[in-house]
């Protein structure tokens, strides 16, 4: 029958019939696993309908009956007695009334070693298989074997449909399937992780699609390995899942996360280039109370969401509070477009100044939101909103127009304005629109470029390795364009990047000058990369001084400029043109803007910093 191509489910029905023959009082069952782990039944002669329409397309696990148990486990599995088995909890309705009371399933392994059928038989008494059963059980695996493989060879293309070209790993489709057949009825027996490759598009741009896809073939094939004996799919794209069964890892979720974390950042030859994966995990156990797969699924990628806003490159688990994390998040990003639309976005600036005259050399634009009733709130207040790509790029758009006209109007009152430092974002960078867009807002205004310095943190500067934002930051400085690296010391940048990345300020972050006194490490970093900078030609600026005894041991160890509540806190545009008309710095006819720093002369000579009250407050309530 095989040989003359008869149909696999009537090859495996005469099969089992014959056995049945040779073995009175014995049922035969034949079981293919498809791709994905997934049960088809192909002959049960003398088992009920209804339990085969129970075990189709039902996934294989620990805890699957007989076969369901041997294919997961991929070793021949005796369950002596069905009635109090677990594995048989769920099944055992269906064929204890037909007086079966013990089996014994055997996998049945393809040419490349993996469970792809199995064969059972079922006792009438509660026993474990004998030596005659065994050895026919022997030959039929044999044929079996052939006849699955031939099989398989027939139904290449409806694999196709359920198998990932790319990666040979099972698809959506094949997921959806899984997932659906997944039971929900006991709590933590299985579990999901989905897995986001991180900055797939940037290695396409950088290295080409052939790179890409031979590093998706590698994470593909690494996770596969990683999670076996369970599952791993790939839904599109970027995105993998993970389906769980397996005891010890539902237990120890996030060490199998880290697993697979730890194998994917393994570098890898792409086309010729060493390229070091990362992946973002976000993962969900079945719980009580989930109703189907699905919900769990929907956790999973509100972990995997979560993950991929709070911070690349680790695992986080779904827990219940997380979906209100990601609604307020996206009611902050909803509450910032509104705001953007309706004109409620505002400029307020805090001055930089010289240490040692106390005038204003430059002003750092920070963004505020006026809410419906009138009151501000800073940045920090919804920040989250830079997270969403158009967003954070319409809120510097806003900004640039804004800062632009502000300038403009600061130029044409004869203020001897020097530049402005505006803060720039991680999407801006990806945009690959950001110089035109800033040359676009300030050409408008009639404002050279020469008063712009462009503001990066230290996690958008270097904190996710990203190609991207340097290749930009190396192009926007041969425009002309300076570039300020903001809260130094608290993120992931250190000074080996300024060699490859440099810049043209550090702004030193408050956290250091808030400890400085006289011994301090803090006040030894600081000396050291002073003098770091200024063989590097990089000027440097203190943030956050508040106290004169901070601003005057700055002024000791060679630090000449500075920012912080000590001379103003950030303030409005009206505010802000008032102390620049007081108080900015002169500038000679000849002197070039920028100089950041350099030694420039005083109208009024050195006037100390506690002199200074540029906010027209004293310096205890600006503080």
């Amino acid at each position: 029958m095989i040989a003359t191509g008869v149909s696999l489910d009537v090859t495996a029905e005469r099969l089992c019939h014959e056995i049945e023959l040779l073995l009175p009082g014995v049922a035969c069952s034949v079981l293919r696993v498809k791709e994905g782990g997934l049960l088809d039944p192909l002959a049960a002669p003398s088992l009920p309908e209804i339990f085969s329409e129970l075990i189709t397309n039902l996934m294989i696990g620990p805890k699957v009956g007989s076969c369901g148990s041997a294919a997961y486990l991929g070793e021949a599995v005796a369950v002596t007695d069905i009635e109090n088995d677990p594995r048989w909890t769920a099944f055992k309705q269906h064929i204890l009334p037909c007086g079966f009371r013990a089996c014994w399933s055997v996998p049945i392994y393809n040419a490349e070693g993996a469970v792809f059928g199995t064969f059972a038989l079922y006792f009438k008494q509660r026993r474990m298989p004998r030596a005659r059963e065994k050895q026919l059980v022997s030959a039929s695996i044999h044929l079996c074997a052939i006849a699955l493989e031939r099989h398989d060879r027939v139904l290449e293309r409806e694999r196709r449909a359920s198998v990932d070209a790319l990666t040979g790993l099972p698809n959506r489709s094949s997921f959806d399937i899984a997932l659906s057949r997944l039971s929900c009825e006991a709590p933590g027996s299985w579990a999901l992780l989905v897995v986001d490759l991180d900055n797939l598009k940037t290695i396409n741009d950088t290295f080409g699609h052939q790179a890409g896809d031979e590093l998706l073939q590698s994470v593909a094939q690494r996770i596969r390995t990683t999670v076996l004996p369970d599952h791993a799919f790939r839904l599109g794209g970027d995105e993998f899942a993970v389906i769980l069964q397996d005891a010890g890892a539902i237990a120890d979720l996030t060490g199998a996360a880290t697993r697979i974390l730890d194998v994917v950042g393994i570098a890898t030859s792409c086309c010729g280039h060493m390229i070091q994966p990362r992946a973002t995990i976000g993962g969900a156990s079945l719980s009580p109370g989930d109703r189907d797969a699905e919900t769990v699924h929907k956790y999973a990628d509100f972990a995997l969401y979560h993950a991929k806003e709070t911070g690349r490159g680790g695992f986080v688990r779904y827990w219940p509070g997380i979906g209100t994390a990601i609604k307020q998040r996206i009611e902050v990003i909803h509450d910032v477009d509104i705001a953007l639309s309706e004109g409620r976005i505002e400029a307020y600036y805090q001055p930089v100044v010289q240490l040692e005259t106390g005038e204003i050399i430059g002003m750092e634009a920070l963004c505020r939101l006026r809410k419906p009733e009138g009151n501000i709130v800073s940045a920090g207040a919804f920040h989250q909103a830079m997270t969403d790509v158009d967003v954070a790029a319409k809120l510097t758009q806003g900004m640039l127009d804004l800062v632009a006209a502000d300038v403009r109007s600061w130029l044409d009152r004869g203020i001897p304005f020097q530049h402005v430092g505006i803060n720039i974002s991680s999407a801006d960078f990806h945009s690959g629109t950001l110089y035109d867009r800033i040359e676009a807002a300030f050409g408008r205004e009639n404002v050279p470029l020469k008063h712009v310095v462009l503001e990066v943190t230290e996690s958008v500067y270097l904190g996710q390795n990203d190609p991207v934002v340097a290749r930009e930051i190396k192009a926007l400085r041969a425009h002309g364009l300076r570039i300020a690296l903001d809260d130094f010391g608290t993120g992931f940048a250190s000074l080996t990047h300024l060699l490859t990345v440099p810049v043209d300020i550090i702004k030193i972050d408050k956290s250091f000058v808030s400890q400085l006194r006289h011994g301090d490490r803090g006040m030894a970093i600081i000396e050291g990369l002073l003098g770091i900078a200024r063989k590097l030609d990089i000027r440097v600026v203190a943030e956050g001084i508040e106290t004169e005894d901070q601003g005057d041991l700055l002024l000791e160890i060679g630090c000449k400029l500075g920012q912080g509540y000590l001379f103003s806190a950030a303030v409005t545009r009206e505010s802000a043109t008032e102390l620049l008309l007081k108080h900015a710095q002169p500038i000679e006819a000849d002197q070039p803007l920028l100089t950041y720093g350099l030694p420039m002369r005083s109208l009024s000579g050195r006037v100390r910093p506690e002199a200074v009250d540029l906010a027209g407050k004293g310096r205890r309530a600006a503080s």
